[in-house]
């Protein structure tokens, strides 16, 4: 076994390779300045252009149109769940929210303690195998805002399209797991959030999009780290930055951009994804577990007929070099999280590895 094994963990997730060794000689010596990016000023000339090429490279790969604000923040998408009600719910008003798993379930919560929320769609009666379908969604009478989780992690499922939402009434979604998958186009929203974990760099670092009008909604009351006005007034420099982790994320982008784009992408995780999907759709053994018109080309979830054969997988899974495939704890499993850095080899072996353990195991399923 060589000193790299496939990784299919969810989230911290695999990184491109040829990021992760630029990031080895960067944390030495940075674009020979002789300091590490972990040891520069964060107001420094290094680190502006740093973070000033991560933002550009941001705003090519998605085309991101001049009244947005790109900023670069901490916290990660948890503290968005609080940031986005505090600064755009103003009292007697309703946020709406489309629920499709544990994550909305969480900004849900969030946003129950600053003001009023409506369920305007919801997947759980069916234990979010799904994507509500548009006529399932009911919205509020003028909502503040609509809120949605593009990819669910948990269950495997994602939204193909945005939903059709109220006029006027700015869509704001967490993309943490599926950003820069997929070609997106930003002015269908209000703001975009991404815990960077998946697809975009290092854990502790959220991506965030938002349009200049929605900038100075927040109360000037709030504390002052939790206004978007602040972070962007300040370039995402108001306090001391995350340096390494917005220096990954900038080389993410760079590494997607060289690779085609957001096309490019989203043609290699279709193609990633069907390879996987189209294993299961034949197999008698393993099933997966979201419906098909709502499948995430980010998260794959399957069962084995027990769970007994379950566990015995994930194990002589890990011993072939096939880590992370167990599925969360809430809903047990296997899961592949296949993200944009996760080579398609990585996805053949696994398939190879399922076709092995299907023939191997299937007197014992059939005694079951």
């Amino acid at each position: 076994m060589t000193d790299r094994i496939h990784n299919f963990s969810a989230g911290p997730a695999v990184l491109p390779e040829p990021v992760l060794r630029k990031a080895q000689e960067a944390i030495w010596n940075v674009d020979g300045s002789g300091i590490g990016i972990m040891e520069h000023s964060h107001r420094g000339k290094v680190f502006d252009r740093i973070i000033t090429e991560a933002e550009q490279t941001c705003r090519d790969l998605a085309g991101i149109p001049d009244n947005y604000r790109v900023l670069f923040l901490q916290g990660g998408a948890s503290l968005q769940f609080s940031m986005v009600p505090m600064n755009l719910l103003p009292p007697q008003s309703t946020a709406d929210y489309l629920l499709t798993g544990v994550w909305a379930q969480k900004a849900i919560k969030e946003a129950k303690l600053v003001g009023k929320v409506h369920v305007a769609g919801s997947s759980e009666s069916t234990g979010f195998d799904r994507i509500p379908t548009q006529d399932e969604i009911s919205y509020s009478t003028g909502p503040a805002y609509v809120h949605m989780t593009t990819n669910n992690t948990i269950y495997g499922t994602q939204w193909r399209t945005e939903p059709s939402i109220p006029s006027g009434a700015p869509l704001i979604a967490d993309t943490s797991s599926d950003m820069y998958s997929r070609p997106i186009d930003v002015r269908k929203y209000g703001l975009i959030y991404a815990g960077a974990q998946k697809n975009l760099g290092p854990s502790g670092l959220v991506l965030v999009i938002i349009r200049d009008d929605i900038v100075e909604q927040g109360p000037k009351i709030l504390p002052t780290m939790l206004q978007y006005r602040i972070h962007v007034a300040e370039k995402s420099l108001y306090n001391t930055a995350p340096t390494f982790a917005i220096y990954v994320m900038g080389e993410v982008f760079k590494w997607i951009k060289s690779r085609g784009g957001l096309a490019a992408m989203a043609e290699l995780n279709e193609s990633k994804a069907r390879t996987l999907y189209d294993y299961l759709d034949a197999s008698d053994f393993f099933r997966g577990t979201a419906q098909a018109d709502s499948r995430s080309r980010m998260n794959v979830c399957f069962r084995a007929p027990t769970e007994d054969l379950e566990e015995k997988f994930i194990k002589e899974a890990a011993k072939r070099g096939l880590d992370g495939l167990k599925g969360h704890r809430l809903v047990g499993g296997m899961r592949a999280s296949i993200y944009n850095a996760c080579p398609p080899a990585a996805v053949e072996a696994l398939v190879s590895f399922m076709k092995e353990f299907e023939r191997a195991n299937r007197a014992a399923a059939a005694r079951t």
